[in-house]
């Protein structure tokens, strides 16, 4: 059992910067590829990007490539989210969420999900 809880969210004008953390419980996070998904009201929940067991291997969704930033430090059992040039598009629920498998694009593929916190973008 794997349990999930997010952190950094919050208001921020656009072009501003916010760093989102996600603290696992369990002594087997690093058995777990994890990814960041965000949800706008009335809209599906999409990946945003997703990092590898080890941390070597990222996947960026191309809406968030080049501001976003994912990283791990498996010491902590901990996953990070840069978010810099934030754009009100942005503005969404985010969701940690970690896989017994590889990561992918798909919510099915992830066995645990946080409560989310959510990210406001004004323009």
């Amino acid at each position: 059992q794997v349990q999930l809880v997010e952190s950094g969210g919050g208001l921020v004008q656009a072009g501003g910067s916010l760093r989102l953390s996600c603290a696992a419980s369990g002594r087997t996070f690093s058995s777990y590829g994890m990814a960041w998904f965000r949800q706008a009201p009335e809209k599906e929940r999409e990946f945003v990007v997703g990092i590898s067991r080890s941390g070597s291997r990222t996947r960026y969704a191309d809406s968030v490539k080049g501001r976003f930033t994912i990283s791990r430090d498996n010491t902590k059992n901990t996953v990070y989210l840069q978010m810099n040039s934030l754009k009100p598009g942005d503005t969404a629920a985010y969701y940690c969420a970690a896989s017994a498998l590889n990561t992918g694009l798909t919510t099915l593929r992830y066995d645990y999900w946080g409560q989310g916190t959510q990210v406001t973008v004004s323009s």
